[in-house]
């Protein structure tokens, strides 16, 4: 069976990594310090030819996705940077919980309706979105260039040496590239479609106009303006919320309509069948295993580092910590010197360090 749309780009953005990409992530643990990858926000040329043809038979891609991943030039990197950046994002957001996104049980949740299903979901759309965007105005795409909003000065804007982000072609070829929707009469395709569509909209949300003085002396004789992008941290931390807040649904059928729809529990002063989520609500089918013990969905909490005041109570699921004391090298007593650089001492100190037990 063809897995639907939505379960496609899950799988493309969170698990389907090429190779190479996959056996460098597989041994992070979620304690790293997460930086940018190198090719995020670049404006590296598209590879052409065979190269590109090759990189779109490495990604694991329904058969049309893949028809149109031949066709555009540029967007099998731009696909790989997304699932870079939703991976690395996920972790940083989940790095304090028992459920920390690792990349270990990433296919037993995608089969199950749990609030992280929900936020990878949304993740992986708002990663998807966003890269696409910003790939157009770096030029990494063949097909799409700076954004083009009726009522900014968009050429203007090349002119200076700016580029508008193009959310409007971004969103497009999302939804040409997810295909028609589906599962009108199943829960799970509808929830997993309600989510997606949670993540662009919280990319959507962060679109903001920006603009740039021109005049003598920094006054605004001549102002020019341009769509950009928030920071995806930004993005992140509010999907974050929406997974904090993640509403619980069952199904109805509309009569009316046709078709199922989401229903959430009754909301006080709301009618007593309750209420359809909202838009923006991440919602889920299923409560949440503990995620203390290693499972199919999960390594369990054993050995992660925790605090001692903030997380180690909740993170090691009252097994307790073991402590451990390690010496941490660091630059002190920095002093400009003439003329032009910092010299620095090596000082070290004890640090103690938290684990969970096993």
């Amino acid at each position: 069976m063809r897995p639907p749309p939505a379960l496609a780009l899950a799988a493309l953005c969170l698990l389907a990594l090429p190779a190479a990409a996959a056996a460098a992530y597989f041994g992070l643990t979620g304690r790293e310090v997460l930086t940018p990858f190198p090719g995020l926000g670049t404006a590296t040329a598209p590879a052409q030819g065979g190269a590109h043809l090759k990189q779109c038979d490495l990604l694991k891609l329904s058969r049309r996705q893949k028809q149109l991943c031949r066709r555009e030039p540029g967007l099998a990197e731009t696909l790989q940077d997304a699932a870079h950046l939703s991976l690395l994002e996920c972790q940083f957001q989940f790095r304090h919980e028992r459920w920390n996104c690792s990349l270990e049980g990433r296919t037993g949740l995608l089969k199950r309706g749990f609030k992280e299903t929900a936020f990878l979901y949304a993740v992986s759309s708002a990663a998807l979105t966003h890269t696409l965007a910003r790939a157009c105005s770096a030029g990494r795409m063949e097909r799409c260039t700076c954004d083009d909003s009726p009522g900014l000065e968009s050429r203007q804007a090349w002119q200076w040496g700016v580029c508008g982000d193009n959310l409007k072609y971004s969103t497009k070829f999302l939804s040409n590239f997810l295909g028609p929707k589906r599962g009108s009469k199943d829960l799970r395709a509808r929830v997993d479609a309600h989510n997606t569509h949670v993540g662009i909209k919280a990319v959507k949300s962060g679109l903001r106009t920006t603009c740039k003085c021109h005049g003598v002396s920094g006054s605004c004789a001549v102002r020019t303006c341009w769509k950009q992008l928030s920071p995806f941290r930004e993005t992140g931390q509010a999907l974050k919320l929406r997974y904090d807040s993640a509403v619980k649904v069952s199904s109805a059928t509309n009569e009316a309509l046709g078709r199922l729809e989401l229903w959430a529990p009754v909301r006080p002063g709301s009618p007593a069948k309750g209420l359809a989520p909202r838009p923006g609500d991440l919602v889920y089918m299923e409560d949440s295993p503990s995620f203390c013990r290693p499972s199919k969905y999960s390594p369990g909490t054993a050995g992660r580092v925790c605090s001692r005041e903030a997380s180690c109570s909740s993170l090691c699921c009252g097994r307790g910590y073991d402590t451990q004391s390690r010496l941490v090298a660091f630059s002190c007593h920095c002093q400009v010197q003439w003329c032009c650089y910092v010299e620095c001492q090596q000082c070290v100190q004890e640090e103690l360090v938290y684990t969970c037990k096993h």
